[in-house]
């Protein structure tokens, strides 16, 4: 039974970052702003995007799952945490910049620091799960797309 709730923990605490930035995403028509945005031709309807979170979030919350159940010693695992949490205040600042105060340029800062912090954080958990490594990449690969939406953004506006 701990580790049901071990892995509930993990994934209440991977899902953090879209709960709160759902509080500046737009909502389908609703945020002029966005909607009024050149954009790229790649740029996925609405619905994908929150798919596509959802797995994310999922995956990442498995991934801190792995290294919470790894059998190295809590000190050890410091550097794995505070990657994740950086890398989750990153996700949210990000939503924050980018639709709450519509700071574009910001916003595609963070997003190379998020980058960074989450390739990163995939080497750091290698040392206690492979599959937990695993699991960040599809993560880090969907930033790289959202860097280069954001980046159309700002250079198309």
């Amino acid at each position: 039974m701990k580790k049901f709730w071990l892995f509930v923990l993990a994934m209440v605490i991977a899902f953090v970052p879209g709960i709160f930035g759902v509080f500046f995403t737009p909502e389908n028509s609703g945020d002029l702003w966005y909607n009024a945005l050149n954009k790229s031709v790649l740029t996925p309807v609405g619905w994908v995007f929150g798919v596509a979170w959802t797995i994310l979030y999922a995956l990442l919350g498995i991934a801190l799952y792995l290294v919470m159940r790894a059998g190295k010693a809590r000190q050890s695992k410091a550097t794995a945490y505070f990657l994740f949490t950086s890398q989750m205040f990153l996700n949210l600042l990000w939503s924050y910049l980018f639709f709450g105060v519509q700071q574009v340029a910001a916003a595609l800062l963070v997003l190379v620091l998020l980058i960074g912090i989450s390739v990163w954080m995939a080497k750091s958990f290698r040392a206690f799960s492979k599959g937990a490594s695993y699991m960040v990449w599809p993560y880090i690969i969907w930033m790289c797309f959202a860097l280069y939406l954001n980046g159309t953004i700002l250079v198309l506006n």
